[in-house]
C-alpha cells in the first residue's frame, strides 16, 4: 500500500490543535506526520506554508512547543521534524537528537542542508537510531543520485520539480525514478505540488506522496472553526490515501 505523509505546521493555531489534528490524521489513514518547525525564512516553501509559519511565530511559537507537541503525537504515529537548519544549528543538533529520542520522533527533514553538509551530522543522528531524510531532485545527475542514496533510511524525499512547495509545475520524473530504484530499495515518496486532484497521477511509480500546502490552505482559512479545519483536512487526507491506492 502506498503511504501518505502529511505536513502540518507545529503550534498553529495552537499546540492542542496540532495534537488533535495529528491524531485525527492518523485515523484518516496518514502514515507519517511531517511536523513543520515555524521559521522566518522557509526558502523551499511557497506562500501558503510561509503564511502558516509567520502566523505561528507571531503567536509566540518556541522550540519547546515542538517538543511538547511531539511527546503527545509521536508515540501514536510516525513523526518527523521538518525544519530549516538554522534552529538545529543555533540550538544544537544534540538537543534535537535528545528530545527526539525522548518523544519517539523518528528523525529529521532539513531541506536546506545539502548532502555535502548533511554527511557531517548524519553519523551522529544515525548512531542514535534516528534518520535524516535524503532528498533527490530532477536536477540531480545519475551519479549524484547514487552518491546521495547509498545509505538512505526510512524514505527518500523526491522533489517533483525545481522550485517551491505548492506550485502546479510538473516535470517528467521517469528517469529520476528509474535512477533511484536502481540504487536503493528504500521507499521513494514524492513531494512538492501534490494535492487531492493530482495525487493519483503523482503516485505512479513511487511508494508514497508527501502533501503539505493542500492541508495548510485549510489550516489558515479563518472562515473555519477549529473543528471544521480538522474535519476538512482529515477528509482531504482520507481521499488522497484512497486515490493513491486505487
Amino acid at each position: 500500500m502506498k503511504k501518505l505523509v502529511a505536513y502540518i505546521t507545529a503550534s498553529y493555531p495552537n499546540s492542542n490543535f496540532t495534537i488533535d489534528l495529528a491524531l485525527n490524521l492518523k485515523e484518516a489513514g496518514v502514515d507519517y506526520i511531517e511536523l513543520g518547525i515555524p521559521f522566518s525564512d522557509p526558502v523551499a516553501d511557497g506562500p501558503t506554508i510561509q503564511e502558516a509559519n509567520l502566523r505561528a511565530l507571531n503567536k509566540g511559537f518556541k522550540i519547546k512547543n515542538l517538543f511538547e507537541i511531539s511527546s503527545k503525537i509521536a508515540p501514536h504515529i510516525n513523526t518527523l521534524w521538518m525544519g530549516y537548519f538554522n534552529p538545529f544549528y543555533h540550538k544544537g543538533i544534540e538537543l534535537f537528537i535528545e528530545e527526539a529520542k525522548k518523544s519517539k520522533v523518528k528523525g529529521f527533514i532539513i531541506p536546506d542542508l545539502p548532502y555535502e553538509e548533511a554527511i557531517v551530522y548524519k553519523p551522529l543522528i544515525e548512531e542514535n537510531n534516528l534518520c535524516l531524510i535524503d532528498f533527490v531532485a530532477p536536477t540531480d545527475s545519475k551519479a549524484r543520485v547514487q552518491k546521495i542514496l547509498k545509505d538512505a533510511k526510512e524514505f527518500i524525499y523526491m522533489v517533483a520539480y525545481a522550485g517551491i512547495t505548492g506550485s502546479s509545475k510538473s516535470e517528467d520524473l521517469k528517469e529520476l525514478i528509474k535512477s533511484v530504484k536502481e540504487v536503493s530499495t528504500t521507499p521513494l515518496f514524492i513531494g512538492f505540488g501534490v494535492n487531492e486532484k493530482n495525487a493519483k497521477e503523482k503516485a505512479k511509480g513511487v511508494d508514497g506522496v508527501i502533501v503539505g500546502s493542500e492541508f495548510i490552505k485549510t489550516l489558515i482559512d479563518d472562515s473555519l472553526s477549529h473543528k471544521e479545519k480538522i474535519r476538512k483536512i482529515s477528509t482531504t487526507a482520507k481521499n488522497i490515501k484512497e486515490k493513491i491506492n486505487s
